[in-house]
């Protein structure tokens, strides 16, 4: 069934819960009386220009080609998009034109594409270049391997951009907070900070040569947070509710005046640790703040969603109460 939200054409699923009745309007996702729309995007082909292992376990991967034919970049610095990994046997020669995810509903499950979301690093319009990091945990999961292994003319398709946060200029103070997932929205932020911009960063990574060098006003104070091993494979004495950036950002002195809080990175750190301190025990307004998980320990992005819609469902059955 076919539908419109927001002058977009949508396309129908079926929800995982017949109970959700919440609105994810940051995602174009509603779920509705236990119907779930998603809006239809378009597919944009891009082409590898570049692929360059810039930390021992970050890939910056810089696409061109054709995408920005129908690629309009967001200004937001937290702005991301979603890669579309088709499988190897399919041909989209075969497929309806133009491409979005409902090009390939008549498919059989094993040929339907994997999707995965990262954030842009950066994009250059006038280049008409795109660039994305990838954090590479060996050869587990799609994305990361494909960027490991990417050789320019790989093609690639895209989703988006989408994206909500940016930083605001009234802003008394900055405060970032991230590990390795939150880096390249938190780079972006940093270098769009006007120079006399006031604020903290802190950045939870594997170890000291995992620091990378950074652009940012001389009055943001960074601080590298180092949990002693990969995100996936450290001890829950070092993760979760035990992860090192927990420690940093409620330790830290607060800075007098209006704050503005961009916090991403593993979803139990953040969600059930994080948010709560900023929300309630430092009373900041939601309004000043862009705190969320972009992923969680022993999850693929799939299984994720699933626990973010359990939780957002949770949160809104308590609120009701």
């Amino acid at each position: 069934m076919l539908g419109c939200i927001g002058g977009r054409r949508i396309v129908q699923f079926s929800a995982e819960s017949s109970q959700a009745r919440y609105v994810y309007s940051y995602q174009q996702i509603q779920v509705l009386a236990g119907r779930r729309y998603v809006a239809e995007r378009p597919l944009h082909t891009f082409e590898v220009v570049s692929a360059t292992r810039f930390a021992p376990h970050m890939v910056r991967v810089v696409l061109g080609g054709e995408g920005f034919d129908t690629f309009t970049p967001s200004d937001f610095t937290d702005s991301y998009v979603k890669f579309v990994f088709l499988h190897p046997d399919v041909d989209v020669t075969n497929l309806p034109e133009p491409l979005h995810l409902s090009s390939f509903s008549s498919l059989p499950p094993q040929h339907q594409p994997t999707v995965r979301t990262f954030t842009v690093r950066r994009a250059d319009s006038e280049a008409r270049q795109l660039t994305v990091d990838f954090v590479i945990h060996g050869e587990q999961g799609v994305a990361g391997p494909w960027a490991r292994t990417a050789r320019p003319g790989d093609v690639i398709r895209l989703m988006g951009p989408g994206g909500a946060y940016r930083p605001k200029a009234a802003a008394d103070w900055h405060l970032f907070a991230g590990d390795e997932a939150g880096l390249p929205a938190i780079s972006a932020a940093l270098e769009a900070l006007a120079p006399g911009a006031v604020g903290k960063a802190f950045i939870e990574i594997g170890s000291p040569e995992d620091e990378i060098e950074l652009v940012k006003p001389e009055g943001v104070e960074l601080t590298w947070v180092h949990r002693g091993g990969r995100a996936d494979l450290v001890g829950d004495d070092r993760a979760g509710d035990n992860a090192p950036l927990i420690a940093a950002v409620t330790g830290t002195r607060w800075l007098t005046g209006q704050v503005q809080v961009f916090i991403h990175g593993e979803a139990q750190a953040v969600m059930h640790n994080l948010r709560p301190y900023i929300r309630k025990e430092r009373g900041v307004d939601a309004s000043w703040t862009s705190i969320s998980g972009y992923w969680r320990r022993g999850r693929t992005e799939d299984t994720f969603r699933q626990w973010k819609k359990a939780l957002a469902v949770a949160e809104s059955a308590a609120n009701e109460g």
